[in-house]
């Protein structure tokens, strides 16, 4: 999907840093459980997580029952 203008591309960050967020809080957070706490779809958490994964941000570890989330680069600090 291409992002149309920049109303547009700050929704998609603030979206990626609020699912970073739920993973540091609870790294066994399934997707359902993230659409329900930011009242997004399945779908945009999918999109988001996509992302997020071909960009090296975080990955799944395990099964996707029972698996957790890691987060490889934190992009919302600047530890780094």
């Amino acid at each position: 999907m291409e992002v149309e203008n920049e109303s547009d591309l700050k929704s998609t960050v603030k979206s990626t840093v609020k699912i970073i967020n739920l993973i540091k809080e609870n790294p066994y957070i399934t997707r359902q459980e993230m659409s329900d706490s930011l009242k997004m779809s399945i779908e945009g958490i999918d999109k988001n997580i996509k992302k997020l994964k071909s960009q090296n941000i975080i990955r799944r570890i395990g099964a996707d029952k029972g698996g957790q989330w890691e987060i490889i680069t934190d992009i919302t600090s600047g530890d780094d």
